[in-house]
């Protein structure tokens, strides 16, 4: 049996997704299981356990409807058995549909489920790993019971015991933590634990605002800014090498999360319930919780402006949380 997969359009969604993969390994045993991603995101793919071939797509080469098409066309010579569509999108199902795969199966939503041979309704209320894991149960009847979001990872970064790695940034506005807040949170971290240093990470995108989070900071001396300086690949083996990630509800979050590094996650307008890092263990999540409009899941404040649920973060939480972490590192290294 041949089965080729979607992946999701997202870094976060990506790695969530890898739970899904483990389940279809667990049904086909047997199967060849091939994915398709976003070319940004092909390394990611290559950690992901199972994997018979990873088809990377451009939406810059393959543009519009008749672009993915073409695409998925071109994978017709594989003959699939089998399609699992997991972004809820016309453009994705289109795709599945050019491959000519026997079955097609996906979420129903912005059109194209009729190009589905199987189409389900999301399931309400549910993390977007079991979201994507509800997808082969409802198709096979078969219920899946060991999930777990993973990545392997070959390469080990250089172990810093005393290092925090720091996240401020997220794709939604909504989700980013304002700059005012942010340099208040680095300043009290540095002051409270005097024995440790502090690296920034951020992608080329984001190094504007880190460098303004950054500047003016006290005890400079012990912060880095690798904001813009590291790619996918680096910023894993660098995650390998810190007792604890600091960070926004993004894609580090979940990174770090499947590669087992500790982390605390500060929320804001993302609902925990359906996109915190799936792994509990050295998970701690902190939010606001005292506004009628938490969570909102938009992408912008249209209350407030900014965030008033990431200004409002405790920020003693924070610093007990992370020393929690800290603490325990320190002593599992003596």
């Amino acid at each position: 049996m041949k089965i080729l997969i979607r992946l999701p359009n997202w870094l976060g969604d990506v790695v969530m997704s890898t739970a899904f993969v483990t389940s279809v390994k667990e049904i086909y045993p047997h199967a060849l299981v091939d994915v398709i991603i976003k070319k940004d995101f092909y390394n990611i793919a290559k950690l992901i356990s199972g994997l018979n071939t990873i088809h990377s797509f451009s939406k810059q080469e393959y543009k519009g409807l008749y672009g993915v098409y073409r695409f998925g066309k071109k994978l017709r010579s594989e003959q699939y058995d089998l399609f699992f569509n997991l972004p809820t999108s016309l453009s994705s199902v289109v795709m599945g549909w050019a491959t000519a795969a026997k079955k097609r199966i996906g979420f129903k939503g912005e059109g194209g489920a009729a190009l589905l041979t199987n189409a389900y309704t999301k399931p309400g209320n549910v993390h977007r790993a079991d979201e994507y894991i509800s997808l082969i149960e409802r198709y096979t009847g078969k219920k899946i019971t060991n999930r777990r979001v993973k990545l392997n990872i070959d390469e080990q970064g250089h172990l810093n015991k005393d290092t925090v790695l720091v996240n401020f940034n997220s794709e939604a506005d909504s989700r980013r933590m304002p700059l005012v807040k942010s340099k208040a949170i680095l300043n009290l971290l540095t002051n409270t634990f005097s024995n440790c240093t502090f690296t920034l990470i951020g992608a080329p995108k984001d190094r504007v605002f880190v460098d303004k989070v950054v500047d003016g900071a006290t005890n400079i001396e012990r912060i880095e800014n690798l904001a813009g300086k590291t790619d996918l690949n680096d910023l894993i083996k660098l995650m390998t090498g810190f007792p604890v990630l600091l960070t926004t509800d993004s894609g580090p979050a979940h990174l770090a999360n499947a590669i087992g590094v500790p982390v605390v996650v500060l929320f804001g307008a993302g609902d925990e319930c359906n996109t915190a890092p799936y792994n509990k263990q050295n998970l701690s999540v902190i939010r606001y919780g005292r506004l009628p409009c938490e969570p909102c899941v938009k992408n912008t404040c249209k209350l407030y402006g900014t965030p008033k649920c990431m200004e409002l973060l405790d920020e003693l939480q924070i610093v007990n949380q992370l020393g929690q972490y800290l603490f325990s590192n320190s002593q599992s290294m003596s």
